[in-house]
């Protein structure tokens, strides 16, 4: 399939960064290939804060255009791109939101974490922004795994935001093909699971720690 960029310079880019076929987002025909599915794994770190409160998460927001079962790869700044013929078994908000739910589940850090809805009368809820979700070349000769994700902890009661930090992890291909790029992906989301864990325990407990007992 001949690749169409945002810019109409695809056929340019594609040829001298080698990234093969390529569809606009949202446009093209769609290609049958490979699904990817990055299952990461996050171990707690015991320096993380026991506490003793609940949490809900929120689903994150994102924009269409990376919120995008297509695998989106940016190989200039100004240019956005599809791997043509590969795709995500999961839309990138559910898997951001499930790496950072379970990392938090698993820890045993906390007594409860669950989705928004779910039933918990949580004393903090965390909000989600998926800004980025994609492969960036940024000048180099590979693309990384680029997640950028801003992050706000809410209480529940006061209805006030106690905390605010924005999340951007880049986790470098070992060569440019889908396979590399989606395996980069697992440690993205893993590094980003490990920090928006961390981050919301630290600041959650920092904030309850000032309340009246």
């Amino acid at each position: 399939m001949k690749p169409t960029t945002l810019l109409a310079r695809g056929a340019i880019v594609a040829a001298a960064l080698a990234l093969g076929a390529c569809s606009i987002l949202g446009g093209g025909e769609r290609e049958r290939g490979a699904i990817f599915a990055p299952d990461p794994r996050v171990a707690a770190d015991p320096s993380w804060p026991r506490v003793d409160w609940q949490l809900s998460i929120n689903p994150p927001t994102a924009a269409r255009t990376v919120d995008t079962f297509r695998i989106a790869v940016r190989p200039t700044p100004g240019e956005l791109q599809v791997y043509g013929g590969a795709s995500w078994a999961r839309a990138p908000s559910d898997m951001v939101e499930e790496v950072i739910l379970r990392t938090l589940e698993d820890s045993g850090h906390a007594p409860g974490v669950a989705r928004r809805g779910s039933g918990i009368a949580p004393d903090y809820r965390l909000l989600l922004d998926l800004r980025r979700f994609e492969a960036d070349y940024a000048g180099r000769a590979v693309p990384s795994a680029t997640i950028e994700l801003h992050a706000k902890l809410l209480h529940a009661r006061a209805q006030g935001i106690t905390a605010a930090r924005t999340f951007t992890i880049a986790e470098p291909a070992a060569a440019t093909d889908v396979a590399s790029v989606a395996e980069a992906y697992t440690r993205a989301l893993e590094a980003l699971g490990r920090d928006v864990a961390a981050w919301t325990l630290e600041a959650g407990e920092a904030h309850a720690n000032q309340l009246p007992r």
